[in-house]
């Protein structure tokens, strides 16, 4: 688990480098990367960093709920 826990929250940080980029820059670093944002390489990623921000989120969701309040007061 801890694997996908690592990689799920190594894509998500890719796409948010990538939205950050789009943002400030209207630059598409996986398009750039991948040839084009409609080949099925970007598009693979697209739906990769997605499933793992959902991913990360329940994981997140889990971990809160197994905390104590205390404990996340502190963090």
């Amino acid at each position: 688990m801890k694997l996908v826990s690592i990689l799920t929250l190594v894509l998500v940080i890719v796409g948010g480098l990538n939205w950050g980029l789009w943002g400030a820059a209207e630059f598409d670093l996986v398009a750039t990367i991948f040839g084009g944002n409609t080949t099925i390489l970007a598009k693979v990623v697209y739906i990769l960093v997605g499933i793992s921000a959902v991913v990360q989120a329940t994981m997140l969701a889990k971990n809160l709920q197994g905390s104590p309040r205390g404990r996340l007061a502190s963090a």
